[in-house]
């Protein structure tokens, strides 16, 4: 069984990434999980995506990629008789998730004090750019605002290119991913002591946590992180070489690795020439370095290279794209995509990613595609009880 959640019900009140990420993690686990979307359009994601005719449908593809296995409903928290309908769903709900500015709630009056008094064991997760406290916890914070106040654009790229942004929202989605974490580890104490939590999760915060190494570097030994482009600062020979067809990622961080790579491409001398003899002594020149693995590597593909570097225990892969590494067999046996065959609002079927882990053997998929706009309001709202009578599931 993979419903680690299973009898957990999460609202899920977010927008875009940050927040729908998270809420995610928790339906592929199990939890009903109840998307509360704002008309007339709902999550400005079902109108982002590549596909303009998804968008206009509102199922766009930015949509799809972190809200299947979710239930949607519609309700209005600006008019009094929706504002109601949502604190009696409040009433029955284990965990709340949100990722409005700091204070949006409160002004709406379904603030969390307002709604603990509903729901005292309630979860209560606010997923912002910057915290709920602070200087700049009202600034509007998209990904790449945070990617450039992180110091991630700075140490992105070569000393040429820097700064560059990360490839995808990554910001977004580490925040996504500690909001799920801290939910997950709030039930605990909700279901051992009957205690709710107020989760102030700040992605500026988040970014700058999984930023690890470079950070620790910095603030204690003084070194100010710089871009080194596909290098490995810590070791060398650690990047991206090129080889007779394509490009390989070869990590041969430690000295035996090192003696072993050069055995293998054939030039043995490397590993006594005193320029990389030593650990210390090869990051200094690998500038030198590189090109002669490289020359070495000439000789035949990427692919040759990893199954044999991989073998003798060298660390190696290939450069792939996204559409190749969706078709690698490592990938497609753990069953790291899901498929449905039939969507409404959709002519074709539609595959999804998982979360990134399996639970005893078994990979947590989605109970279901991503919903149509309030597809679940009768669902839901049918055998809703009024507040203060008792807790029903829909």
């Amino acid at each position: 069984m993979t419903d680690l959640l299973s009898g957990i019900r999460v609202l899920d009140l977010t927008n875009v990434l940050a927040g729908p990420y998270c809420a995610y993690q928790l339906a592929l686990l199990g939890a009903d999980v109840i998307k509360v979307e704002a008309p007339p359009g709902g999550d400005l994601a079902r109108q982002l995506g590549a596909s303009p005719e998804l968008n206009k449908a509102g199922m766009g593809a930015s949509f799809l990629a972190q809200n299947a296995g979710k239930r949607s409903v519609v309700l209005d928290l600006k008019q009094e008789a929706d504002r109601e309908r949502f604190l009696n769903l409040v009433a029955t709900a284990d965990a709340l998730v949100e990722n409005f500015r700091p204070g949006v709630m409160d002004r709406l009056g379904l603030g969390h004090e307002k709604l603990k008094k509903v729901r005292p064991s309630l979860v209560y997760c606010a997923i912002s750019g910057f915290g709920q406290t602070g200087p700049m916890r009202g600034n509007p914070a998209y990904d790449q605002i945070i990617q450039g106040l992180s110091g991630i654009m700075s140490i992105t790229g070569t000393p040429e290119t820097a700064p560059l942004r990360v490839g995808y929202p990554v910001a977004d989605t580490l925040g996504g991913l500690v909001g799920a974490f801290a939910i997950a580890a709030a039930l605990v104490r909700q279901k051992t002591s009957g205690e709710g939590a107020f989760l102030d999760v700040s992605m500026l915060e988040c970014t700058l946590s999984a930023l690890g190494w470079p950070v620790s570097n910095y603030l204690t030994a003084g070194v100010q992180p710089q871009a080194m482009g596909n290098e490995n600062m810590t070791a060398a020979p650690s990047g991206a070489f090129r080889t007779g067809e394509g490009l390989l990622n070869i990590a041969a961080n430690k000295q035996e690795q090192f003696v072993i790579l050069c055995g293998l491409i054939g030039r043995p001398e490397l590993a006594s020439d005193p320029r990389f003899a030593e650990r210390e002594t090869r990051k200094e020149n690998r500038a030198a370095l590189k090109p002669l693995i490289e020359d070495a590597l000439a000789g035949a593909p990427a692919a040759v290279w990893e199954e044999k570097l991989n073998r003798a225990g060298v660390p190696a892969g290939r450069v792939l794209t996204i559409p190749q590494v969706l078709q690698e067999r490592q990938v497609t046996e753990r069953r790291m995509t899901t498929r449905f065959q039939e969507i409404p609002g959709m002519d074709k079927p539609l595959t999804v990613v998982r979360g990134g882990f399996m639970v005893d053997g078994a990979a947590p998929v989605p109970a279901g595609p991503p919903p149509r706009l309030g597809a679940h309001m009768d669902d839901v709202f049918a055998s809703l009880p009024a507040r203060g009578k008792g807790r029903a599931r829909a």
